[in-house]
């Protein structure tokens, strides 16, 4: 073996190294681009006796969420009305004794990174004339909303 041999061995060993560590560095980008912005969707309750009580909607990630879906059961069954949208939201409030406000959502809505809102409430909570609304807040209604990332990731809230 000669010495042109060996500078041209240890010239390709250097250039399949390099493009192995770009390859990784790529990858490793790309997987830090879509977590820097994901959205996180969450759902919770809450009853703030004479301030606001209600499901609050947030996102606490760091990226938009597109819905692509959402589902209501009430006492168990599929609100066959829709989701979050007007008309599932509307077939679980008329019922109700206290007509909740709300917020909706349609399916291709986009959920800013700093949404913070009361899909449900009402104002001022009195735990006595609200009785209904707790309880269909606590132990009747769930809520789940399918959602996805500008890069197509999908999401589920937690029900």
């Amino acid at each position: 073996m000669d010495a042109n041999t060996v500078i041209a061995v240890a010239a390709t060993v250097v250039a399949l190294a390099s493009l192995a560590v770009a390859a990784y560095e790529a990858r490793a980008s790309r997987r830090h681009n879509r977590q820097s912005v994901r959205p996180v969707l969450q759902l919770r309750s809450a009853f703030h006796v004479g301030g606001t009580a209600g499901l609050r909607l947030t996102n606490v990630g760091l990226g938009p969420a597109v819905i692509t879906g959402s589902h209501l059961l009430l006492d168990g069954e599929p609100v066959t009305a829709g989701g979050i949208d007007e008309a599932g939201i509307n077939s679980v409030r008329d019922g109700l004794e206290v007509r909740p406000k709300a917020v909706t959502f349609a399916d291709g809505s986009v959920l800013a990174t700093d949404l913070d809102v009361w899909v449900l409430s009402v104002e001022p909570y009195d735990p006595d004339a609200h009785e209904e609304f707790y309880d269909l807040l606590r132990r009747r209604l769930t809520v789940e909303i399918r959602y996805e990332s500008f890069y197509g990731e999908k999401f589920v809230t937690p029900t």
